[in-house]
């Protein structure tokens, strides 16, 4: 039993002063977390007790599938890291260190590496496979802007997992497993979410999919059509026209230079268009017949630089997110003019591809979007002041070095299965799952013998969810403007029994309900403080969340104690003997 007398638990009156959501502020205000430095927070005993009921479920959907629990340390050398790549392709994002003689070491943002060199160890032979292992552990990354309290931090818990098979076929079955697993998670913690396409990122590998709690706080924009398609926004492929072969582009009109004075922006060069260079179909010129030149830095893993030409439609902008997921692990910076100075070829405000890209001299890299396919026609910038090139075909005119999903992904864009338009919603990002194939085993050579005794390497999956950060999702979608409003399988007591009067009448009959219903196997938050106000412990109630309450007061004079519901707020007033079985069966009623 909890005695608020005695317990850990203070309640704040006013918010948060960092308190951009309510789960943030609410948990604060509640005395479940504290924070302690900027993305860090300490669990305080009720927080602590929600979020080991979190891990509970999680742990029993893990096992249910065949999972088998370890913990490695958050604390790993560099050496495992370096020959995965990953130690320079995580970037900012890691936390190093060196220890006192000087050797490098990381505080693990995740454990492909060590999952993998332990398998390794271990075993050798296709009878030892399938395994699943996973661990449930703090994991660290250096955001650069943590916020929104738990949905953003430098330190947080993470289920992690991962597979090991012999062949793809049973890579299959295992993903196909944690897929299942992680519905049934999900369901269990009342978290809604729809399942996206996604991209792999630094984590490598082929099959990728997210589990997405819609939300209006989420950072993440995913989409969905009428006819089921559902991705991330950084995993949609754009629906382009199909390609004209070689003759059908030489039968088109040539392209020609036109001078542009004082048109170093879209909306200035289609004005000039339509006021000096007519088009012959009769319609007017919008920014949908350009293209619009995005210049960049690339910066391999290696340390190498290059420039990089990006073009999209002139309509629309370009999503960091996406831009970032299909140059990973390569990143890009926008040109300084000291860039644009270093490479005197690409004019500032009138830059375009030809003569450049794959088929030029220039060592510029030249991507281009999918929607300008071979034997589209375009507006490009000329590569020289004041102008601009009409009619630029690519594949006739130039040769880009690919394809590049950079463009923004808008409402109304088909779907690239073809079922329907794609509709634009925010999500919280709550598991990914990946086939991991066998980067990470190839990486580390972990083979085994196979039935045939030839040595083969073993294919991966990798499953994470986001524990702490399901906490956060949790409150956000349970909530009023009173306080917390928690489920009942995650509460962090499955009962607040309150003493509301000085009698001692009143403490007596409300010790002997707190202690009866915990001899009957309930959690128990007892409020016994004896000189709180009962309107104090109605606020704390209302603000702690629990889904059941027991109210002993000046109604036991009559022989009545009331039971509320928090989520519902009803109130019965029941004869204070049938306070326990009154409890019980909202208990099983859920």
């Amino acid at each position: 039993m909890i005695r608020m007398s005695s317990s850990f638990v203070r309640t704040l009156r006013e918010d948060p002063a960092d308190a951009e959501v309510a789960s943030h502020r609410l948990l604060v205000r509640a005395g479940y977390i504290r924070r302690s430095a900027p993305g860090v927070y300490t669990w305080l005993p009720l927080g602590l007790k929600v979020l080991r009921k979190v891990e509970r479920i999680v742990r029993e959907e893990q096992d249910r599938i065949g999972g088998q629990e370890l913990v490695f340390s958050a604390l790993q050398p560099r050496e495992p890291y370096e020959a995965t790549g990953r130690w320079e392709e995580y970037g900012p994002l890691l936390f190093r260190l060196q220890d006192r003689r000087e050797g490098d070491y990381l505080l693990a943002p995740t454990h492909e590496e060590m999952f993998t060199l332990t398998v390794k160890d271990l075993f050798s032979s296709y009878k030892d496979l399938p395994t699943m292992l996973y661990q449930i552990q703090t994991k660290y990354r250096d955001e650069a802007r943590p916020r929104a309290g738990l949905l953003r931090t430098r330190e947080f818990i993470m289920k992690d997992a991962y597979s090991f098979d012999v062949d793809d076929a049973g890579l299959d079955a295992s993903y196909e497993k944690q897929r299942g697993a992680y519905q049934r998670t999900f369901d269990r913690l009342g978290l809604p979410t729809v399942i996206c396409r996604a991209d792999a990122g630094a984590m490598g590998g082929s099959r990728s999919e997210e589990f997405l709690h819609p939300t209006l706080v989420g950072e993440d924009t995913f989409v969905v059509s009428d006819g089921g398609f559902a991705a991330n926004v950084e995993a949609v492929t754009t629906v382009g026209p199909a390609p004209l072969d070689a003759a059908a582009m030489a039968a088109l009109p040539p392209s020609r230079d036109v001078t542009t004075p004082g048109t170093g922006t879209i909306a200035s060069l289609v004005d000039h268009l339509n006021g000096h260079e007519p088009r012959q179909d009769g319609r007017d010129w919008d920014r949908t017949d350009t293209l619009k030149a995005l210049v960049y830095q690339l910066h391999h893993p290696d340390g190498s630089t290059q420039p990089l030409l990006v073009m999209i439609p002139g309509d629309r902008d370009a999503d960091p997110k996406r831009l970032e997921a299909a140059l990973a692990p390569a990143t890009a910076v926008p040109f300084t003019e000291e860039d644009f100075a270093a490479h005197p070829v690409l004019t500032k405000g009138f830059i375009g591809p030809v003569g450049l890209g794959e088929d030029s001299d220039s060592g510029v890299k030249v991507l281009i979007d999918p929607r300008a396919a071979d034997g589209t026609r375009w507006v490009v910038g000329g590569l020289a002041p004041d102008v601009h090139t009409l009619d630029v075909v690519p594949g006739r005119d130039f040769v880009p070095d690919g394809y590049i999903e950079a463009a923004e992904v808008r409402e109304g864009d088909p779907a690239p299965d073809g079922s329907g338009p794609l509709h634009l919603t925010r999500g919280m990002e709550m598991g990914h799952i990946f086939q991991l194939g066998r980067t990470y085993a190839e990486a580390l050579d972990l083979r085994v013998l196979d039935v045939n005794g030839k040595s083969v390497v073993v294919t991966m999956g990798s499953y994470g969810i986001g524990v702490t950060r399901a906490v956060a999702a949790i409150a956000e979608l349970n909530h009023d403007d009173k306080g917390l409003v928690w489920p009942r399988q995650i509460a962090p007591a499955d009962v607040h029994i309150m003493a509301t009067g000085k009698d001692q009448e009143v403490h007596d009959e409300a010790e002997r309900i707190a202690s009866e219903l915990e001899a009957r196997g309930l959690e128990v938050l007892f409020d016994d403080r004896p000189k709180v106000s009962p309107g104090v412990k109605f606020k704390d109630a209302e603000l702690l969340g629990v889904p059941t309450s027991v109210v002993v007061g000046k109604g036991l004079a009559t022989g009545i104690v009331e039971v509320r519901d928090r989520a519902s707020g009803a109130i019965d007033e029941v004869p204070h003997q049938e306070a326990i079985e009154a409890v019980l069966a909202a208990v099983r009623a859920g």
